[in-house]
């Protein structure tokens, strides 16, 4: 599953030379890979990437290392691991360490819905949903910074950013920016504000996908599609 998002490179633009990020594992597809390579292009030094390979290989696949349910890996998976050059292999506990510790300067994380409150919701969708919330809990406290990366609405069309989030909750008041597949919207003071948007939508279009109302505060930006 590739997350092909026009807001990626937006969202990359968000993170500081010499930043500590963690990047989600998005719906057990792995991190996904066009916003890695955009760190990479950034020549961000890729410290820890494991994941098992998001449809296709980022790295050198290692038949002899398998990576077990952790912090960093999708729950109750197993699979081979893909490394860039110069990645590291720490401890468990040290991940833990990193996060409750407030060493993660920004949390890139996926969604299954997003409040106008900064609500997050992204580790059940009900009965189908996984049995616990897992290690994203401690991400969203931990981190300094909480973005999300998602598609704008559902598979059905249904709106995933919305005013109050309708499945169990990851975290409340956490998130402060929205990347989706059309528009950057940042959470502030409890309302959704409108940052920037693909040109090829109108705002009263947009408005209509997303299911609380968006604020104006300044410009608003065009999103191109980056190319692959």
């Amino acid at each position: 599953m590739d997350k092909t998002l026009p807001s990626l490179a937006a969202a990359i633009a968000q993170i500081f030379d010499g930043a500590t990020v963690m990047i989600g594992g998005f719906g057990g597809s792995g991190a996904p890979i066009e916003l890695i390579h955009a760190l990479i292009d950034r020549h961000v030094a890729p410290g820890h990437p494991p994941g098992h390979p998001p449809g296709h290989s980022f790295g050198q696949i290692d038949p002899e290392t398998v990576i077990t349910p952790g912090i960093f890996h999708h729950a109750g998976f197993f699979d081979h691991a893909a490394f860039f050059h110069h990645a590291a292999f720490f401890h468990h506990a040290d991940s833990f360490a990193m996060v409750r510790g407030g060493h993660l300067d920004v949390a890139i994380l996926g969604a299954c819905q997003v409040a106008q409150n900064g609500d997050l919701a992204n580790w059940s969708v009900g009965a189908q949903g996984v049995p616990a919330v897992s290690e994203a809990m401690d991400l969203i406290h931990g981190a300094k910074r909480v973005a999300v990366i998602t598609e704008h609405v559902t598979k059905e069309g249904k709106p995933k950013v919305l005013a109050t989030c309708t499945v169990p909750l990851t975290g409340v008041g956490c998130v402060t920016r929205i990347y989706t597949s059309r528009a950057v919207i940042d959470i502030e003071e409890g309302h959704f504000v409108l940052r920037a948007k693909l040109s090829s939508i109108t705002f009263d279009d947009l408005q209509a996908l997303t299911g609380a109302p968006l604020h104006l505060s300044g410009p608003v930006q065009d999103l191109t599609v980056p190319e692959l």
